[in-house]
């Protein structure tokens, strides 16, 4: 029994097509507006690395975001981080914060489920067993 044509030709095979991520890494996005404040942020939900906000007091948090919460005002909408220098999670509220930048480096730049398939397929056509396709490491 032979396999079906599809598992054959990765070019073939069922796939949704992915989106181009805009290059946040580096950037510092404008927070005149609210509207603005809640671009920026649920941008910044969906970067893969640290995100560095400073506050309206001065102070500044780097680190990873993993949660937001919109409500209907910015006081009412917060987002939750890992801190780069702790293990405790925080939570800021939009009213507090004046400016949001992308510091860290975006984990999944150039990466897409279509190209891991396609390394998957590549590998598999080549006769390899046992195929792993391992993460890269973080830095």
């Amino acid at each position: 029994m032979s396999a079906p044509t599809n598992q054959k030709n990765p070019d073939a095979l069922e796939v949704v097509p992915g989106f181009a991520h805009e290059q946040l890494e580096g950037s510092i996005p404008e927070m005149a507006s609210d509207d603005e404040v809640r671009e920026a942020m649920e941008k910044a939900f969906d970067y893969r690395g640290d995100v560095t906000i400073t506050r309206k007091d001065g102070s500044k948090v780097e680190g990873y975001i993993f949660d937001r919460r919109t409500g209907r005002t910015l006081v009412d909408s917060v987002v939750r981080l890992f801190p780069k220098d702790s293990s405790q999670k925080i939570s800021i509220a939009y009213a507090d914060i004046a400016a949001l930048a992308f510091t860290g480096r975006d984990t999944a730049a150039g990466k897409s489920f279509e190209a891991w398939t396609r390394k998957y397929w590549e590998k598999r056509m080549a006769g390899e067993k046992n195929i792993e396709l391992k993460p890269e490491a973080l830095d």
